[in-house]
């Protein structure tokens, strides 16, 4: 048995730490984050990144070649819900691209990042989009926070030079009221405190939750994560 996750999905809302647990994670030298935390080299999928590229390619078009926008409308809204399905879809293709090294998953794990509000389809439609190979594979670590928590937060971090930045890119308030204030994921991840029944699956996961704050300080986030991570791993090795 492997002595790492092969799979971790990192949920929550926007601003509700999952990109400062990826940087504790990404600095802890490999040796002490597999013992401490069963997670070996670190590959991420964040589906930030493919997100602010049709922005950014909206805002070419727009601006510069005065060419219709293709993905979002003026106001930075999607302009098709299934878009964020998309998204997964991607997110998917991925890890497919992945797999083609027969030796990909003996010493790494894949960190798969995003959040989904109720707006779009939440969490519900989100799983229906990932693979059969994440889904079978896959743990799943919520980082829970209100949803006025997410705001104060996502207020904090937004640099207004650095929109692209995966630790500094923020949502005006309007934006992050209408996406993310209502999620699903109680009714998604079901009464189980330990597995997600979805599908033909069980999905083991752990909720982190990060009121009062530990994502700010990496003295309080170690010990936390540790404790995190040892329950996840005995679940998974429970399924």
């Amino acid at each position: 048995m492997k002595d790492h996750f092969e799979i971790l999905i990192l949920l929550g809302r926007p601003a509700s730490g999952k990109s400062e647990v990826i940087d504790f994670l990404k600095k802890t030298p490999i040796p002490e984050r597999l013992k401490r935390y069963h997670i070996n080299e670190l590959e991420e999928i964040d589906d930030f990144p493919m997100l602010w590229t049709w922005f950014e390619e909206d805002a070419i078009l727009e601006k510069i070649m005065h060419k219709p926008r293709v993905n979002s409308d003026s106001d930075g809204y999607f302009l098709h819900l299934y878009q964020w399905d998309l998204l997964i879809e991607r997110i998917s293709l991925e890890y497919r691209k992945k797999l083609r090294d027969a030796d990909y998953a003996e010493n790494r794990t894949t960190l798969i990042e995003f959040s989904r509000g109720t707006e779009h389809g939440g969490y519900e439609s989100a799983f229906h989009h990932l693979s059969e190979e994440i889904i079978e594979k896959a743990c799943v670590l919520y980082i829970d926070v209100p949803y006025e928590e997410s705001l104060r937060k996502n207020r904090r971090r937004f640099n207004p030079n650095c929109p692209d930045s995966i630790l500094e890119h923020g949502l005006p308030d309007h934006k992050l009221e209408r996406l993310y204030k209502e999620v699903d994921w109680e009714r998604f991840k079901g009464k189980n405190p330990d597995f997600i029944y979805f599908s033909d699956h069980r999905i083991p996961y752990v909720v982190l939750r990060n009121v009062p704050e530990v994502t700010d300080d990496p003295q309080k986030l170690g010990p936390t994560l540790e404790d995190s991570f040892s329950k996840l791993w005995n679940i998974q090795n429970r399924k």
